[in-house]
């Protein structure tokens, strides 16, 4: 009632979406409630359920299906479940923990983007505890940040990250428990998923499962904590608004420690018993190979960021520029695949036209933060309405993600630029500095940094880059640099950063 006061002209999805808001504390956040959906924009949520499960007790129900297909094979549902079990036994060794329950105690994990990255997880669930994934791409200093801001009590590290996480967690005073590569003889019954349930008491309603830490615009990254309520919450929207089956096949080529990544591209599919399928790194002429093979599991969804299918464009136009080409690939992914979603930016008109008319898709946009995980989303049967932003009813609301100055869209990344410029005040070289966003058609924004030197020093680009890789990660790196002799600030001391972006950037 308080809600249609305050906010008249607003539709119910919206004041639900404010509603559940409201709950969101910093980093801890309570049930989602009942969905409301009419015809056009929808709420992502459905009502949660009282039975309350992690994705992995799910998993036995699927056996010997493929769940998992990355670099090094195919991975059944069974070797998933096995794997984690094992690792779980591993985690409670070296924590000592009593009755196989952490009691929510925290465990970073650091994996490629393969099966590895779930058998982390689910061991971390199995053991009771909070998975807290980390992002390979990081420096050393921000993943020790999240080690230690979220008081890990165990590092889990993939073969191949042993040795860059070992210092760290010595100096943190964290154990570092490696993860080898292995396959399960899929020995794993349904008499071990009753001893995990039990050991957790099963119950999993209220318990924490994941922190996942935001982009750090409004300055440090901040941990958010999500319940197996709210992930489950989430999940089942998902799949329930853009109608996950089991027989779906995905491709994900998005980082693993986002929402994107870890919600929407992996436990939507890994719930239903659908197939993911897994490359290690983003590459275009990979994707189109995958997206356009008529072989064994065969894409039928496909979610990525507005800069990837920039970049997908890009691929297009300079290698499938025959006519037949251009047939056969527009009428092949109207054929099989059955979705394809863009978020974490904002898409720009251009690019959706152009996809559209490559593979026939519209494609579908939503929107989400990391405190509450998706919220919205264009229909997947319906009129879909392009941008960042999503129209609801007459004529309409407008629901909108944060336009700051100081927020810069990269590529799916939302980058602080008071962190940025935080960091580039510590280069010996620079007296003062202002980061700004340029619109870029690739990537969003770029990060341009306008710098005032110090007293006969001199900078290029790459030194600063160079200098940068130690302490920034990769994203947030500016790509443009621009030397002026003294940076404008008004009376109250402040940077007219509108001003900067029309003075350098005029359109």
């Amino acid at each position: 009632m308080l809600l249609s006061l305050l906010f008249p002209h607003v539709s119910w999805p919206v004041r639900c979406l404010i509603r559940d808001l409201r709950h969101c504390t910093r980093g801890l956040y309570g049930q989602k409630r009942a969905g409301c959906s009419r015809r056009g924009l929808q709420t992502t949520w459905t009502a949660c359920s009282s039975d309350v499960t992690p994705v992995f007790t799910r998993a036995l129900a699927f056996g010997d299906k493929i769940a998992i297909v990355d670099q090094n094979g195919e991975h059944t549902y069974r070797d998933l479940f096995s794997q984690s079990l094992r690792l779980s036994q591993e985690i409670c060794r070296v924590l000592k923990c009593s009755g196989r329950d952490l009691k929510e105690e925290r465990i970073s994990f650091l994996c490629p983007n393969d099966s590895s990255y779930v058998v982390a997880q689910w061991a971390s669930w199995m053991s009771g505890g909070i998975a807290v994934p980390l992002y390979k791409k990081h420096p050393v200093q921000e993943l020790e940040y999240v080690i230690q801001d979220s008081q890990s009590a165990l590092v889990i590290a993939a073969e191949e990250y042993v040795q860059k996480m070992a210092p760290s967690a010595e100096r943190l005073g964290v154990p570092v428990l490696p993860l080898l590569k292995s396959h399960s003889n899929g020995s794993a019954s349904h008499t071990a998923l009753e001893e995990v349930l039990l050991t957790t008491n099963s119950s999993w309603k209220g318990r924490g499962a994941m922190i996942i830490y935001t982009s750090g615009t409004t300055g440090r990254p901040k941990g958010v904590l999500s319940t197996h309520e709210n992930i489950q919450a989430v999940t089942t929207g998902l799949i329930d608004k853009w109608e996950w089956k089991k027989e779906d096949v995905i491709l994900h080529v998005l980082p693993l420690h986002h929402v994107h990544g870890v919600i929407n591209k992996l436990l939507c599919p890994l719930w239903v018993g659908a197939t993911c399928i897994m490359l290690p790194e983003f590459s275009a002429q990979m994707v189109w190979k995958k997206l356009l093979s008529s072989q064994a599991h065969r894409i039928s969804v496909f979610m990525a960021v507005p800069t990837i299918y920039a970049k997908l464009i890009e691929y297009y136009d300079k290698h499938f520029s025959q006519p037949q080409v251009q047939d056969f690939v527009r009428a092949f992914c109207k054929d099989n695949i059955r979705l394809m979603v863009s978020g974490s930016a904002a898409l720009p008109v251009p690019v959706m036209e152009k996809w559209k008319n490559i593979t026939g898709h519209m494609l579908l946009e939503r929107y989400g933060m990391t405190e509450i995980g998706m919220a919205l989303s264009n229909p997947l049967h319906g009129l879909r309405v392009p941008g960042d932003t999503a129209a609801y009813k007459d004529g309409v609301y407008w629901i909108k993600g944060r336009t700051s100055v100081d927020i810069i869209k990269n590529g799916g990344f939302k980058i602080s630029a008071l962190e940025v410029e935080r960091h580039l005040l510590a280069h010996p070289h620079i007296a003062d500095v202002a980061v700004i966003g340029p619109p870029d058609i690739v990537w969003g924004q770029r990060v341009s940094a306008v710098v005032q030197l110090r007293k006969g020093e001199m900078l290029s680009l790459k030194d600063l880059k160079d200098w940068a890789r130690e302490t920034m990660a990769p994203y947030s790196i500016p790509t443009e640099l621009i030397v002026v002799e003294e940076i404008p600030r008004n009376q109250m001391g402040k940077v007219n950063k509108k001003d900067l972006l029309r003075r350098f950037y005029p359109t």
